[in-house]
């Protein structure tokens, strides 16, 4: 196959702060919107019906978020192993409220500042170059109750003030910053990503993409200041990205899977890099009475504040068809979409569609000529721990193979692709479900859904399989 990824090629591991660090309540960090999630499978009712109330209630429900796997105690440990592999970027999230624990002070929180200190050092002792995502579905709690969130335009002078301070904060330290992850899943999830419960089911659109507007403006705010303050910075937006099929060739549904495509796949990348809101854009807010309320000035800092590079998640693709039966929609697929009868699924009814990873590069590669990163892409799985102590994940190994032999072919095709990080590169607490059991890592942590476990570390087959696949620089797979 020969030599296809660039010798400056960024291999490492993704996690965000809400799902490994722990310690809720420690260092005068504030609750957050993934504090008051409850783990299991009650979590994606929750996270899709209007009207969650962001209270705890300990006696009904479990809250896995509040432990995590403890990386804020075990951060050097985790990181040494990650530098084991071979890391040359580990991707993190800073969570909001520990830098600021209601979200709306005027003063940082000197010991969560301090914490991020040290876990930046540790990174660069191993050579590891961090990726900061500033906002990873962690809307401090104070922001939701008392302001509603995003759909609240206060919060874009919270996330400036918060900007600020890390830009000012790390700009020795962090070159590589994402603003906000996965942006675009905000309308088929926005309480994960505004920080909201819609009003109603008739009123979700509206909130919703007034919400993203604000986010809007927050990113190019953060651009803008990010340039200023740390002039070599590379400041990306993060997407999910899920190229689109037609479910056969009939000229409807393809035209159907076109529409549904470029709203979910383009219109947050339009706005984030080109700009400017995208033409198709205006015809779906007429059709859907959505009417975005915006400040003189917003379209003018959108236009300014255009990101370096575009990072996104991928997992699966979608499949659509314009009429569909109840039987025909894939279970697992959290976008929407029919079963796709050509792809396997995983466990939780993810289907798996390595293919479909090249079809995304080159399809925002070709609209965009900028450069990419995959900055999510795994299985999630139930893992076996043998008698022996080894785990033997060959199932991820398998999955993660095809995705970076697509990832490879990508760059045959003229794609700019210029870093992988998997998802959950040690296990973690799974925001879809909330669970342990849905693990992802390449390191094993002893912690299950029932609250047992030790919290040890241990490594699994593919760690030593990535271990290879990093000092090849994807030649061994």
């Amino acid at each position: 196959m020969g030599k296809q990824f660039p010798d400056n090629f960024l291999w490492g591991g993704a996690t965000a702060a809400n799902q490994v660090e722990g310690a809720s309540l420690e260092g005068g960090k504030g609750l957050n919107l993934a504090d008051v999630l409850p783990g299991g499978k009650v979590r994606m009712k929750l996270l899709t019906q209007p009207g969650f109330d962001f209270e705890i209630d300990k006696e009904t429900y479990t809250y896995p978020n509040h432990e995590a796997v403890d990386f804020y105690h075990r951060y050097k440990e985790d990181i040494a192993l990650f530098a084991e592999m071979g890391f040359k970027v580990y991707r993190m999230s800073i969570a909001w409220s520990r830098i600021f624990p209601n979200g709306d002070e005027h003063e940082p929180n000197e010991e969560g500042l301090a914490f991020y200190d040290r876990v930046f050092d540790e990174l660069h002792k191993h050579g590891i170059e961090p990726l900061v995502t500033i906002a990873h579905y962690e809307t401090p709690l104070h922001l939701i109750k008392e302001y509603g969130g995003w759909k609240n335009r206060k919060l874009i002078a919270f996330f400036e003030r918060y900007v600020t301070v890390l830009f000012n904060r790390y700009k020795d330290k962090v070159k590589y910053w994402l603003t906000f992850n996965e942006i675009n899943g905000a309308t088929h999830f926005p309480l994960f990503g505004l920080g909201f419960s819609p009003t109603s089911e008739e009123t979700r659109l509206q909130e919703s993409f007034q919400g993203l507007h604000h986010q809007f403006v927050a990113s190019a705010i953060a651009v803008k200041l990010g340039h200023e303050i740390i002039p070599e910075s590379q400041i990306g937006c993060m997407l999910i990205y899920a190229p689109t099929y037609a479910y056969d060739s009939n000229p409807e549904n393809v035209m159907h899977a076109l529409e549904e495509g470029r709203l979910f796949n383009f219109f947050s990348g339009d706005v984030h890099v080109r700009g400017e809101y995208p033409a198709f854009i205006h015809r779906y807010f007429k059709e859907n009475g959505i009417q975005i309320e915006m400040e003189e000035s917003d379209l003018e800092t959108i236009k300014e504040g255009t990101v370096d590079f575009i990072s996104f998640s991928y997992y699966m693709s979608r499949t659509e068809k314009k009429e569909k039966t109840t039987d025909e929609i894939g279970e697992g697929n959290l976008i929407g979409g029919v079963k796709n009868p050509f792809l396997k699924a995983s466990d939780w009814g993810w289907e798996i569609d390595p293919t479909g990873l090249r079809v995304a590069l080159n399809e925002l590669y070709g609209r965009y000529q900028k450069p990419l990163m995959v900055v999510e892409n795994g299985l999630g799985a139930y893992d076996k721990v043998e008698e022996d102590g080894s785990i033997i994940d060959d199932y991820r190994i398998d999955y993660l193979r095809g995705h970076i032999q697509a990832m490879g072919e990508a760059i045959e095709d003229g794609v700019d692709l210029i870093g992988y990080t998997s998802w959950g590169c040690i296990d973690l607490v799974s925001a879809s479900s909330g669970e342990y059991s849905k693990r992802y890592g390449f390191i094993y942590v002893d912690k299950h859904d029932d609250g047992s476990g030790t919290m040890e570390r241990s490594r699994k087959k593919s760690f030593f399989w990535y271990k290879d696949v990093i000092n090849s620089n994807g030649e061994i797979l």
